[in-house]
This record gives C-alpha cells, sequence and structure tokens, in this order.
C-alpha cells in the first residue's frame, strides 16, 4: 500500500509515521503515556486491527502498534526476512533503535509467536507477553504439509499475488472472516478488503506463510521463563482453544483466559473486554 496516498483514511492515522529503519520502512502508530505496550497484528492484517484496541490502552499506557514487513504500509526491505525469526530480530531492532522498552507485547495469531522470539532474542525480561488466539501450533494432518507447500508454491510463482489481488472480492472477504469465525462490522470488512486487494501487501502474506517455522519455538516453550497470558475465543474456527491451552501447560509462567462468543479477531469485535484483560495482565 502506499504511503502517504492510501493512509489519508486509515483508522488512527493521526498516531501514524514511518522510520526507516533497515532493511525496512515500517509504519508505526503511537500515542499515551505510561508503561508501554507493543501490538503485533497477525499475518494479512495491519495496524487497522487494533482500530479499536489501540486508543482504549493509550488512555493508561504507551502504546505503539506495528505494520509486519510488507504488510500494511511498512515496506518491506529484504524478501527473505519475512520468517519467524528475521522478523522477531528486525522487530527487535526497531524497538531498540526507537527507545521502546515494551513492558506489555501483546500478539495477536501470529503476532503471539513473534512476541515470544522476540523475547528470546534478549527483549527486556520485565516484558509480558500477552497473546491473542495465539498460533502456536502446526497443522495436523494433510493441512500439515499441503498449505506450507501451496503457500511457497504462490510465494515464487510470477503474477500469483497479482492474480489473488485483482480476483478478490468484498463477498469473498466476508466469507473469510466469517470462517474465522467472527463478525465485523462494514467498516472492519472494508479494511480487510483494502488489504486483500493490494498486490504488495498479499505478497509480503504470501512470503510469510512461505518462510514460516514454530518448530523451534514450540520446542523451547519450557525455556520461555517470562509471564505469558494466552487468551483464546470459543468460537475461533481458524486457531482452536485447545492450541492455547496446550501451550500455556508447557510455559513455565502461563496464565490461560478462555472467552465465549468471539472468534479469530475477538479484539476486533470486542475490544473492551480485551483492553481489561491486557491491562490486568
Amino acid at each position: 500500500m502506499r504511503w502517504p496516498d492510501d493512509a489519508k483514511d486509515w483508522p488512527l492515522v493521526a498516531y501514524s509515521r514511518q522510520i526507516l529503519h533497515r532493511p525496512h520502512r515500517w509504519h508505526v502508530q503511537e500515542s499515551g503515556t505510561g508503561p508501554t505496550i507493543l501490538l503485533i497484528h497477525g499475518a494479512g492484517g495491519a495496524t487497522q486491527s487494533f482500530r479499536g484496541l489501540f486508543p482504549l490502552l493509550a488512555k493508561t499506557h504507551h502504546v505503539v502498534a506495528v505494520d509486519l514487513p510488507g504488510q500494511g504500509f511498512t515496506q518491506l526491505g529484504a524478501q527473505q526476512r519475512c520468517g519467524l525469526d528475521h522478523m522477531a530480530a528486525d522487530l527487535l531492532a526497531l524497538c531498540r533503535n526507537q527507545g521502546w522498552v515494551p513492558d506489555i507485547v501483546v500478539g495477536h495469531s501470529a503476532g503471539a509467536a513473534l512476541a515470544l522470539r522476540m523475547w528470546e532474542l534478549g527483549m527486556q525480561p520485565r516484558s509480558k507477553i500477552v497473546g491473542i488466539n495465539a498460533a502456536l501450533g502446526n497443522f495436523k494432518g494433510v493441512a500439515g504439509w499441503l498449505f506450507p507447500i501451496m503457500a511457497k508454491a504462490l510465494a515464487v510463482t510470477p503474477f500469483s499475488a497479482g492474480l489473488f489481488a485483482s480476483t478478490t472480492t468484498r463477498s469473498s472477504v466476508r466469507n473469510l472472516v466469517q470462517g474465522t469465525g467472527s463478525t465485523l462490522d462494514q467498516e472492519g470488512l472494508e479494511l480487510y478488503y483494502r488489504l486483500a486487494t493490494d498486490r504488495g501487501h498479499v505478497d509480503a502474506t504470501l512470503s510469510m506463510m512461505a518462510q514460516w517455522s514454530l518448530d523451534g519455538l514450540l520446542s523451547r516453550l519450557g525455556k520461555i521463563d517470562v509471564p505469558v497470558h494466552l487468551i483464546a475465543a470459543t468460537a475461533d474456527m481458524a486457531v482452536p482453544v485447545h492450541i492455547s491451552r496446550d501451550a500455556v501447560q508447557q510455559l513455565p509462567k502461563g496464565q490461560f483466559t478462555e472467552i465465549a462468543g468471539l472468534g479469530h479477531l475477538a479484539h476486533e469485535e470486542d475490544p473492551d473486554q480485551l483492553a481489561r484483560l491486557i491491562t490486568a495482565t
């Protein structure tokens, strides 16, 4: 997506700026004073995912939301740096460059894995981690090998991102969101439509999927000696509740909260409830 042309009506754009910290040109949103909360969205999302949560947290905290490399308005500087290790390292380097020392790191879906990996790479020991419908499990059965192969094939196939972006409809985006168990308002659906029809955003998301591997992180969960609060929604059809429940059993300082009636995008459906859970962490 083009900055600043496409950002004029982006949620919370008044708090937006770009930061060149190699290898990427990052889009961040920053507001509030107090303890620092870092918000990390999931694959295929952007800062718009926190449009309801961000201002609630900013009433009592210094809040920073970041678009992941190539997604939203962050310009990707290196195509091969879209996997878990590289993105976590680049995001941690950005935080150090800007002097952000997060007291709480909130990661949605794949963002939770990034938060945990950042801690492993040397994030401030005092940080607490909150995972919202944390994607901390690999696909099972056929999906375990089929989905990664499909992502890799799409990522290296010329024009695949452009074809996806050009053939996506508002109806297909609505069906995709509903397929995660979530219900969004028209504004929320339109924002995901804008992302899904942007070739650069789609290409970066496919690259992230193709380079993503959780095996190493999952094998080390028992060594992550930091408070981790995993919040899982019962209607999530993308990341089942048992994923967070199982992960918490391995985390030395893990806490688990189950919330009813919400889907994978729980923080967009009910930001008030999620804000209360995060600030109580």
